[in-house]
């Protein structure tokens, strides 16, 4: 694989966990990579907290938007080379399945915005999957996916979801 890629991060709600990792990956993937993130039921809405957390952590938050998948599936959209779920199987989420041909990953992260305690206990819910994504992103950017072929950077990046 060579050039530039296409990320997609799906969840259902498109409102915390994806679009963490579309800002994250955009900022620390270009020129190289672009992010676009969606939700097979999206709740139109960009949770604050994960706001609070990309705009702290200096990345830009210009575009980023709740959105259903279906805007990216229609004709002329982007060509995705890589699609991450990022939703929650052990807390039963129903994690979307893109169609097509793309790389895919599930890399199961808590969804912060099911938290419910103090409001430090919603924070560091939501910051520990901040700090999930980045680290994982980070792993990904680290594969040297122009010398690895298809079956190798499968199964890295499964195994960075396990991390």
């Amino acid at each position: 694989m060579q050039g530039r890629y296409n990320v997609l991060f799906l969840c259902t709600g498109n409102s915390a966990r994806s679009i963490m990792a579309e800002a994250i990956m955009n900022q620390k993937g270009r020129p190289n990579f672009t992010a676009f993130s969606a939700g097979s039921y999206p709740s139109g809405f960009i949770r604050p907290e994960a706001l609070k957390l990309l705009e702290v952590a200096h990345l830009p938050t210009k575009g980023l938007r709740s959105k259903n998948w279906d805007e990216l599936a229609k004709p002329g959209a982007p060509q995705m080379n890589f699609v991450f779920t990022v939703c929650d199987n052990a807390a039963k989420e129903v994690c979307p399945i893109w169609p097509g041909q793309p790389m895919t990953a599930h890399w199961g992260i808590p969804d912060p915005a099911a938290v419910t305690g103090t409001p430090e206990q919603i924070e560091r819910a939501f910051r520990d999957a901040f700090m999930i994504l980045d680290r994982r992103i980070g792993l990904l950017l680290c594969l040297p996916l122009s010398s690895l072929d298809k079956l190798a950077i499968k199964t890295e990046i499964d195994r960075i979801g396990q991390q």
